[in-house]
């Protein structure tokens, strides 16, 4: 591994990319680990995360769509995606679950019976899992649970399983473990087990895989077992045999594997092992990132790279790839794979491995053996080892050896002797084993194989697919068996043989199908003619096949009808059509117009099913409509669908006794409003009311319309049509359908009248009762205005509508006085008409017996409040007192009737206040209301016992009842009733209080105590505190009741505190049993501090009274207060205000003598604050006697140590044990400059990153390093690196750069420090030093890029070129674009696979960037064809000597139409011509007209010539028309040409006559094949007398020219000598036709002639069919035998119809025939 560097860029044998980062993919790095991380496949990875909140995620990055992660919130230890589909494992505890992500569907779930410790998917179908005891599979299909295998070997026991692998097969597994060693060395352990044997092997490994793989000796598949491992030792990779095949040779395999200095040392292992069975190649993975690869079949070492500086700890096979992905610590997602360019360059000139690369190209196709695989053929057929030369040669490369060539060296290779195989079989032999032969191999190998007739040997290897199928293979292959010969045409595409063939074999149905799907087209007259001469039956079938063709009709349909009509076969011309017409197109209209023509007069029923289900819209309708009506069809149905004239709809439509009714019905959905109402009179006029008449039938259907239609005519216009016509009957019909659905109050009126002059009674009542919609009073009058017989509908109506007065004054004037019975005992169901009726009554002045009977009639449900309410304004309220009286009797206790009882007793004055007093059952506001204008008491009886309080208001003060309304008002104790009365809105307050304080309250007791609360409660309420001062003095004290009171006497203070100061010192003395805090508080808040202090001193509440002097007084006054209780409670307060007010010596002579540290707090804040440090001392100090132990006091005191530069004390009081907060107060002592201290606090606490911070204050650089060195905190390097760079002490610097810049997130922060100062050397210097670390990163690499391309652009190249892999390119581009380097964007750009920015760069800065062969390069992977097309222009503009390689280059991805627009845009078509003509097979229209414009210009018409004739796609006609007056006369023979080949005989024959050209004018008309051109020429040359070339003509034109005109010229002009030779030719051909119809009408008459009596008479002249066999090999295949059919005359020509394929064949007798 000595390469260069660019070879080791350019000629690897791998692939290295990176395909993600995941930081990118937002997965935070610190999950990137064995156990958070799972990748199973190229398809996904997953990982669980926790947060910060101890949430934990389930994240699946796709690889194909990495920025896009799918989170799922699940609590899982792990999860695994499947290898192929979306399914998702989830492991928790000893749970296994398992979920389809697509379908949201669980599909299983397993406990497992002890804790899984690991798990892996061994197949898409199967999750292997394993515990501390055994391993388990569990398949995903189905519903068991898992299997358990094998136990675990108790090897594994104290190990970490890393892996569990099996074969393809699940026969063989293997458990991989590892474990530390002494001196921190990894060792591994694995447990191979067969299941086949059940038994396990204990193997020294690190990394193990399986791997099919076939044996090149003996063909057999073996699987095969890699596993490597390195112990302090050795490292060793061993290939073996698992499972034995019968017949192997396989050896096995072992080799030592190297590992670099620094990976031994550090040491390094496997940690995992993938196989590519394609390649036959293993690639093993170590932890420090170097990939090694080796050959599957020798072991033999290939490869090793290291591809990361961090860890790898999980890797992957890529399918995609064959290569694998790992994923390293860093969060890089790594890909790794074979580059197929250059792996077996790589192995035959650095490994210097001929045979291992030859068998690596031949295994896996792979290019660069192809000399020596030539070589090696030579050498063994020159030795004369025709097997290996064989072998070589079918297995070579890239199939270099499997050409015309070698076929012919093994053909002509001599024989040593007769029993010698021949070396062709032999290689044919090489070759079957190898794959599948080309196209001349295959049939080489078949020939011998026909020649033999061993069709099932053939047969064989193509159902092996070992043949290339070809048109000659299957002439060849027709020659022993036809259907082979079919299915080898099928897969050459050898559309012609096919059709033949299936024709051959008589296989019609077959040939449509395949002609359908390939789009060939035979002549489908001929065949379609035949086998309806033979099988009418299938003749059918076949067309209906050929007219219904998916690809489109193969025969014109016009041709089918004719024929099938000409045979009278309506049944099966009627089916083909039917088929045909299906689609429904327009085009078709007069198809189906004749379809339904000949079944109307063959089959009505037929042509009435068509139309019936509505299959064709495009015939002629009116045509077919008269059709219909006739009398013979009788479909006048189908005549009323077709007809749209109303004319005709009116003719037809009388016909209503033939026609369906619904089916008229639905017909009037199709007219219009006006045509509608016109049928719908002409079939009322034509009505026969008798029900017995058929065109009763009319008034039927004009109803079922009128219902069905109603909405779209109109209800009114329906109305008016049958009272036109006085059809009530039909009326009513049509709205009772109607009526349910309709809210027209017409509507339901009209019905009303219809069913009553119809005599429908119980409908008029029905509606009446039921319809919400019909207009109460215009049906009301109408119902009288009828006098009906019943006078139900009119009760009904107007109980309905309160038409309750109407009612009483009709049924009373009309004399029906029982109907009102009726409705008051039976009908009415609203109690409140009652009274209504018994008022009107009385308004009528009836009799009062009648009213009576009434009353009792309505019994309990007759409201008595309303009843009482029409009596009472009748004033004839006593008629009701009886029939109270005998309510009240029978226990009636409703409040109507008590309140109309009360009122009559008041009226009658019958001991009124007696009933008020003692009934429950009144109301009282009711005849409270009553009462009030009669008699006031009686009133206010009625409204107190209702509490009816505004009411008792009212009348109280109206009538001066004042003593009577507060005695009221005290004991109701309602607030909203004292705030009513006690409101300044209230005129009477005054004579109220007055009546409460002077009357009312002198009254009352302890046991009113309650109204008492109340009644002060609502003066406070009120806010009358005078008036509330004298009701308290009046009950404190002036009364005894109340004068202990608490609560009042604390509201009489209260209220003289608000209301009179004055009062309340007195208050206080006297009284003494009050809240003396309370009032002391409110007075305080009234500005009476004195008196507050008075009642707090009297009621010895001290530190209270303190409080008072401190806040509202003087501090003098307290501090003497203070000394005279000395109390320490006291004292505090004291110190603490003296504190508040700033006076804090005094305030800390105060603490002291109360011994209180309460408020050390305050005091450390207060010294702090005013720099009383000394003082602060002494109060800690005491402090601390006290047992606190808080941490405040101790980190306070070493602060003040510190503040008054007590050093000695700080360094005691550290060495005790203390509560201080060191690290705080160094923190302060540093942010305050006390660096001292804080150097002296810090290194107690060992705190060396704010330590080395303290160094770099003290300008200690050396101190300041040696402890960011032992903080080893990037903070704290950032801050000694930007020190040092102040100080200008690089050395240093670097040494902290260096343990810097392994972070990526900080580089940049650290390249700006260096930049800013204008230190870019010692930053490069810094950056290249670091790349020698192991952990240097992506980020490094790629600052240093952008570095070199700011200040050392000399070195940039080399540097990308170098570390390309670890760059992150994007971010290089970026600056590379920025300082316009332009050769390293290019490689960069070309690197990451964007090779149309490459191209861009290039073409845009082609001085710096530009190279011939690698632009070249980087355009044949450029898709973009705008970039493509700039390409053009480019080397057009600077390169135009160059511009046809480029265009090599590009045409394949790039239109050839679109190059030539380019091209003929920059005027440059004769620069690419070389290119324009190696394209021009592709036969593009674009080049084709460029070629030939060309052509045309530089005079070249032998190639434009070549050109027309070998490409036709370009527009001839307008080459044709300018070359047509081209000045050479070979270009105008090119235009005659064109209009040739285009058809346009005239004008090729015009443009040959004026050239005089007479050889191309007659090939011309020849070529025309028309009578009409080739006649015209001949007479042309007769006319000229140009005997020659009027022979000529006739010689080359004579199946074209018609002898009759051909003789006509040559006499007319006299040339018959010339025409002779053609008449002669005539003649002859004339008589050998005759004499062939001759001898064909011999054998006919013979066959035909009787063998038997009287067979002529039972025949007649009819032709007799006889049975020939027409398909070979099939004897039950007979078609009729049909005489030959005379020629038919068309367009004056005799045309020969096809004949039938027969053989003749011999009969004994009649019979057997």
């Amino acid at each position: 591994r000595k390469e260069s560097t660019s070879s080791m860029v350019s000629n690897l044998p791998i692939r290295f990319q990176e395909l993600l980062q995941l930081s990118n993919s937002g997965i935070n790095t610190q999950f990137c680990t064995f156990n958070s991380l799972t990748i199973e496949s190229e398809k996904w990875i997953c990982i669980k995360e926790i947060t910060d909140q101890q949430a934990s995620n389930v994240i699946i990055v796709d690889l194909d769509n990495p920025s896009s992660p799918t989170k799922f919130s699940i609590s899982a230890d792990s999860a695994l995606m499947n290898p192929k589909e979306k399914i998702l494992a989830l492991k928790a505890g000893t749970q296994l679950q398992i979920f389809h992500i697509e379908q949201k569907k669980k599909l299983k779930e397993f406990l497992s019976p002890e804790p899984i410790i690991f798990w892996k998917w061994l197949n898409i179908n199967t999750l292997g899992f394993v515990t501390k005891t055994a391993t388990y599979h569990w398949s995903i299909q189905g519903q068991g649970n898992p299997t358990k295998q094998f136990d675990v070997n108790t090897t594994l026991a104290e190990s970490q399983i890393i892996n569990y692998r099996a074969d393809s097969a699940l026969k063989w597994m293997v458990l991989i473990g590892i474990y530390p060693q002494e001196e921190g060395r990894i060792a591994g352990s694995m447990q191979l087990y067969s299941q086949e044997r059940n038994q396990s092997q204990s193997i020294e490994g690190h990394a193990a895989a399986f791997a099919n793989w076939t044996d090149p000796a003996t063909g057999k598949v073996l699987s095969l077992f890699a596993f490597s491992y390195r112990n302090a030792s050795q490292a060793k990779l061993f290939v073996l045999e698992v499972g034995k095949t019968e017949g192997s040779t396989f050896q096995k395999r072992a080799i030592d594997v190297y590992y670099p200095q620094d990976a031994a040392a550090a040491g390094d292992f496997p940690v995992s092992m993938q196989i590519s069975e394609n390649y036959g190649i293993i690639y093993m993975v170590t932890k420090l990132g170097y990939v090694h690869l080796f050959d599957l079949a020798t072991a033999t070492a290939i490869y090793m790279v290291r591809i990361s500086a961090q860890p790898v700890f999980v890797s992957t096979f890529n399918a995609r790839t064959e290569g694998i992905i790992c994923v390293n610590r860093s969060g890089q997602v790594l890909s790794v794979s074979v580059d197929d360019a250059n792996i077996v360059s790589h192995i035959m000139n650095s490994l210097k491995n001929v045979e291992l690369a030859f068998n690596l190209a031949s295994r896996a196709n792979l290019p660069g053996a192809e000399e020596l695989s030539k070589d090696l053929f030579s050498r063994y057929l020159q030795q004369g080892q025709i097997k290996e030369a064989a072998k070589i040669a079918a297995t070579s490369p890239k199939g270099c050896l499997r050409t015309q060539q070698t076929l012919q060296r093994f053909q002509s290779y001599p024989l040593s002797s007769a029993n010698q195989v021949s070396p062709l079989l032999t290689y044919f032999g090489a070759l079957l084993d190898t794959g599948k032969l080309n196209k001349f191999e295959s049939i080489e190998l078949v020939v011998p194989v026909v020649q033999q007739n061993k069709s099932q040997l053939l047969e064989k290897w193509l159902n092996e697919d070992k043949l290339e199928c070809s048109e000659e293979l299957g002439d060849i292959a027709k020659k022993i068996d036809a259907k082979l010969a079919l299915h080898i045409y099928a897969k050459a595409d050898a559309k012609g043989k096919i059709v033949a063939t299936l024709a051959e074999l008589g296989h019609f149905q077959k040939i449509i199908d395949y002609c359908s799907q390939t789009g060939f087209k035979p002549d489908w007259t001929s065949m379609l003619h035949n086998l309806l001469a033979s099988n009418p039956q299938a003749a059918a079938s076949f067309a209906n096949s050929l007219v219904n063709s998916p690809s489109g009709p193969l025969i014109n349909i016009n041709s089918v009808i004719d024929v099938f009509g000409s045979r009278n076969m309506i049944k099966d011309l009627t089916s083909i059509l039917l088929d045909y017409l299906k689609p429904d197109k327009p085009e078709d209209g007069p198809i189906q117009t004749k379809l339904l023509e000949i079944n109307l007069l063959n089959a009505p029923a037929v042509a009435d099913a068509i139309i019936g289900n509505d299959m064709f819209h495009h015939y002629d309708k009116k045509h077919i409509a008269s059709l219909c009506e006739k009398k013979e069809v009788g479909l006048y149905q189908r005549a009323l669908e077709h007809y749209t004239d109303i004319s005709d709809i009116k003719r037809v439509m009388l016909n209503t006794h033939k026609i369906n009714s619904d089916f008229l019905v639905e017909y009037f959905q199709r007219l219009d409003v006006e045509d509608t109402f016109i049928c719908l009179n002409l079939l009322m006029a034509n009505n026969n009311k008798d029900p017995q008449a058929a065109q009763n039938l009319n008034l039927n259907i004009v109803i079922k319309v009128a219902i069905k239609y109603s909405q779209a005519l109109g209800i009114q216009p329906l109305i008016k049509l049958f009272e036109t016509h006085k059809s009530y009957e039909g009326l009513f019909y049509y709205l009772g359908a109607i009526l349910s659905f309709s809210q027209d109050p017409e509507v339901h009126f009209k019905y009303i009248q219809a069913a009553a002059k119809t005599r429908q009674f119980h409908e008029v009542e029905r509606v009446c009762r039921e319809s919400n919609y019909y207009d109460p009073e215009k049906t009301k009058n109408y119902l009288k205005e009828a006098r009906l017989s019943e006078q139900l509908p009119l009760i009904i109506v107007c109980d309905r509508f309160n038409f309750i007065t109407d009612l009483t004054q009709y049924l009373y004037q009309n004399n029906q006085l029982n109907y009102l019975e009726a409705y008051v005992q039976k009908i009415n169901k609203n109690p409140a008409n009652v009274p209504i009726i018994i008022g009107t009554l009385l308004d009528l002045d009836s009799n009062e017996d009648f009213i009576k009977t009434l009353i009792s009639l309505a019994k309990s449900t007759c409201p008595i409040d309303q009843l009482a309410d029409q009596l009472e304004k009748r004033n004839r309220l006593r008629i009701l007192l009886p029939w109270l009286e005998s309510r009240v009797a029978e226990g009636y206790t409703d409040a109507a009737t008590h309140n109309a009882i009360a009122k009559i007793y008041v009226d009658i004055n019958q001991d009124p206040e007696h009933f008020l007093l003692s009934n429950q059952y009144y109301e009282s506001l009711a005849v409270g209301k009553y009462c009030q204008n009669q008699d006031p008491h009686l009133a206010l009886i009625a409204f107190k016992r209702g509490l009816c309080d505004t009411e008792y208001l009212q009348v109280s003060n109206k009538n001066g009842l004042f003593k009577q309304q507060a005695r009221y008002v005290v004991d109701r104790q309602d607030p909203t009733l004292w705030a009513t009365v006690l409101s300044e809105e209230n005129e009477f307050r005054k004579n109220l209080v007055e009546q409460v304080i002077q009357t009312v309250l002198p009254e009352c007791t302890a046991k009113n105590t309650e109204e008492v609360l109340a009644t002060v409660k609502a003066f406070m309420t009120a806010k009358l505190p005078k008036d509330l001062m004298r009701i308290l003095e009046k009950l404190i004290i002036e009364g005894n009741e109340f004068k202990s009171n608490k609560s009042l006497q604390n509201l009489l203070l209260l209220t003289a505190i608000k209301a009179d100061t004055t009062k309340v010192m007195d208050y206080i003395n006297r009284l003494d049993n009050y809240e003396a805090s309370e009032i002391a508080n409110i007075s305080i808040g009234a500005g009476l501090y004195e008196e507050a202090f008075v009642i707090l001193k009297k009621f010895k509440q001290d530190v209270q009274a303190l409080k008072v002097l401190i806040d509202y007084m003087t501090l003098d006054r307290a501090e003497e207060f203070a000394a005279k209780i000395k109390d320490p409670a006291v004292l505090t307060r004291l110190g603490k205000a003296q504190l508040d007010k700033g006076h804090i010596s005094k305030a800390i002579a105060s603490f002291i003598e109360a011994n209180d540290p309460e408020y050390y707090v305050d005091v450390i804040e207060a010294c702090n604050k005013n720099g009383l440090f000394e003082d602060l001392v002494q109060f800690l100090q005491m402090c601390r006697r006290k047992p606190l132990k808080e941490p405040t006091i101790d980190s306070e005191l070493l602060y003040a140590f510190a503040k008054t530069d007590r050093l000695n004390e700080i360094e005691e009081f550290i060495s005790t044990p203390t509560n201080a907060h060191i690290q705080n107060i160094g923190d302060r002592c540093y942010s305050e400059g006390l660096f001292q201290a804080a150097r002296i606090l810090y290194t107690t606490t060992n705190n060396y990153p704010r330590l080395a911070s303290t160094y770099l204050k003290l300008v200690q650089f050396t101190n300041a390093y040696e402890a960011a060195k032992k903080a080893n905190s990037t903070r704290t390097w950032k801050e000694v690196n930007l020190a040092c760079l102040e100080a200008r002490e690089f050395r240093l610097a670097q040494l902290c750069g260096l343990n810097i810049i392994l972070h990526s997130e900080e580089l940049s922060e650290l390249i700006s420090n260096y930049e800013t100062r204008d230190y870019s050397a010692q930053l490069i210097s810094l950056l290249e030093a670091g790349l020698s670390n192991e952990r240097a990163h992506v980020s490094l690499f790629t600052e240093l890029a952008i570095l070199y391309c700011k200040y050392s652009p000399d070195v940039l190249f080399d540097h990308v070129k170098l570390y390309s892999s670890r760059l992150n390119v994007s971010k290089v581009i970026r600056a590379c674009l920025k300082y316009e380097k332009w050769p390293e964007l290019v490689f960069l750009y070309n690197h990451s696979e964007d090779y149309d920015s490459a191209a861009n760069t290039i073409m845009q800065h082609p001085v710096q960037a530009w190279d011939n062969s690698s632009f070249k390069e980087t355009l044949s992977h450029v898709v973009n064809t705008d970039v493509l097309s700039r390409a053009v222009q480019f080397y057009l503009h600077e390169h135009p000597l160059l511009i046809n390689e480029l265009l090599t280059v590009v045409s394949p991805r790039l239109d050839l139409t679109r190059i030539v627009d380019i091209l003929r845009e920059k005027d440059a078509i004769p620069l690419a011509k070389p290119f324009l003509q190696s394209v021009q097979r592709a036969d593009v229209a674009a080049v084709n007209e460029a070629l030939n414009t060309l052509y045309v210009e530089e005079g070249l018409f032998d190639l434009l010539r070549e050109s027309i004739t070998s490409y036709k796609d370009f527009d001839s006609i307008a080459l044709a028309r300018k070359l047509e007056n081209h000045e050479l006369v070979e270009f105008r023979r090119v235009a005659a040409l064109l209009y040739q080949s285009n058809e346009k005989w005239a004008d090729a024959i015009r443009l040959s006559k004026k050239d005089q050209l007479w050889s191309d004018a007659i090939k011309a008309a020849a070529a025309s094949a028309k009578s009409a051109i080739c006649e015209e020429l001949i007479k042309f040359f007769a006319e000229r007398q140009q005997p020659d070339c009027f022979a000529s003509a006739l010689f080359s034109c004579y199946d074209f020219v018609r002898p009759d005109v051909a003789m006509e010229i040559a006499w007319r002009f006299k040339l018959i000598d010339y025409a002779m030779p053609f008449l002669v030719q005539t003649m002859r051909e004339f008589s050998t036709k005759m004499e062939d119809m001759s001898t064909r009408l011999q054998a006919v008459e013979q066959i035909l002639k009787p063998n038997v009596d009287g067979f002529n008479d039972g025949l007649g002249s009819v032709p007799v069919p006889i049975a020939v066999p027409v398909v070979p090999n099939d004897p039950t295949s007979f078609v009729p035998f049909v005489p030959p059919i005379p020629p038919v005359s068309f367009n004056g020509a005799a045309i020969y119809p096809s004949q039938p394929a027969y053989q003749q064949t011999e009969f004994s007798n009649f019979q057997e025939f």
